[in-house]
C-alpha cells in the first residue's frame, strides 16, 4: 500500500505539485494522466523516493521514505522505481544486466535464469539478448528497461511512461497482459504514467487525474464518467475534465470562415 501525504514539490519558485494525498491499495494498479508538466513524471519520482518533497512525505507498507538509510534501501527491493529514459550499460549485454539486477534483489538463482529467459523471449530480445546494449534500437532498449524491473519481483512497481519509447505493438500487449496478471494473480502494485487515454482504459482499476499540479481526481472509469457527465471513452472524460479550452477552440475554428 502507497501514501502520499500533503505532498509539495517545487523546483526553484514554480511548485510542481500542490498538497497531493493518495492512497494506492495492494494489488491496484492506478495510473496518472494529465497534460505535460503538470507533474505526473515528479509524482513517480517522488513515491520512489528519487526525490524529497519539499512539504508531507510518502509512505510505503507503513514506512516513509527517506527517514532512514536503512530503512530506504529496503524500500528500495520492496517499490522498483523505472524511469521514462533510464541508464542502461552500453557495453555490457542485455542478458548479463538482467541477471545482474535479479542477483541484487536477492531473486534464487535457478529461478531467474529461468525467468530471465522467459522474458527475453516475451519480449522478442532472445537474438540480441548476448549482444551489447549499445547495439539495440531504442524500442529494444526499451523492452530490455522494461525486464530489469519485472525481473526484481518486486511487488511494487513504479513505472513512468512504460509504453512508450519506441514499443511495438506486441511489446505493448505482453505488457499490458502481464502487468494485469501481477495485479490480479500475485496481488503486486502497479502505479504508472501514461499519454495514452485507451491503455490507460484498458488495464488501469483507478485514474490519478493531474492538473496545474493538483489531483483533480482520483476513481475508477465508471467514477469519471459520473463526475464528468460524459458516458463516452476516458479520452473524452479527459477532454471535459482536463482539455475544455482546446474543445472550445476548436470549435471556434471550425465555425470560421475558411473552414
Amino acid at each position: 500500500m502507497i501514501e502520499v501525504v500533503n505532498v509539495t514539490q517545487h523546483y526553484g519558485i514554480r511548485p510542481v505539485l500542490k498538497g497531493i494525498d493518495l492512497r494506492i491499495e495492494r494489488g491496484e494498479l492506478a495510473a496518472v494522466v494529465g497534460p505535460n508538466g503538470m507533474g505526473k513524471t515528479t509524482l513517480l519520482g517522488v513515491m520512489g523516493g528519487v526525490l524529497q518533497p519539499q512539504h508531507g512525505h510518502v509512505a510505503i507498507a507503513g514506512t516513509r521514505r527517506r527517514q532512514s538509510v536503512e530503512d530506504e534501501s529496503a524500500l528500495r527491493r520492496l517499490a522498483v522505481y523505472l524511469p521514462d529514459h533510464p541508464w542502461l550499460p552500453a557495453q555490457r549485454t542485455g542478458r548479463e544486466f538482467l541477471l545482474t539486477v535479479g542477483r541484487l534483489y536477492g531473486v534464487d538463482e535457478d529461478r531467474l535464469l529461468e525467468h530471465a529467459e522467459r522474458l527475453l523471449a516475451l519480449f522478442d530480445l532472445s537474438g540480441q539478448a548476448d549482444g551489447p546494449m549499445r547495439s539495440y534500437s531504442s524500442g529494444q532498449q526499451k523492452k530490455l528497461a522494461l525486464c530489469t524491473a519485472l525481473i526484481t519481483e518486486a511487488p511494487i512497481l513504479l513505472l513512468d511512461e512504460p509504453f512508450s519509447g519506441g514499443l511495438d505493438p506486441a511489446g505493448i500487449l505482453a505488457l499490458k497482459r502481464l502487468l494485469r496478471r501481477r495485479v490480479t494473480a500475485q496481488k503486486a502494485t502497479v502505479v504508472l504514467t501514461s499519454p495514452v487515454p485507451e491503455i490507460v482504459e484498458e488495464i488501469a482499476d483507478r485514474i490519478i487525474v493531474l492538473r496545474e499540479g493538483q489531483v483533480i481526481a482520483f476513481d475508477t472509469l465508471e467514477g469519471l464518467r459520473r463526475l464528468s457527465g460524459q458516458n463516452g471513452s476516458l479520452g473524452a472524460i479527459l477532454e471535459r475534465l482536463l482539455y475544455p479550452e482546446t474543445v472550445r477552440k476548436l470549435a471556434d475554428y471550425f465555425e470560421g470562415p475558411h473552414s
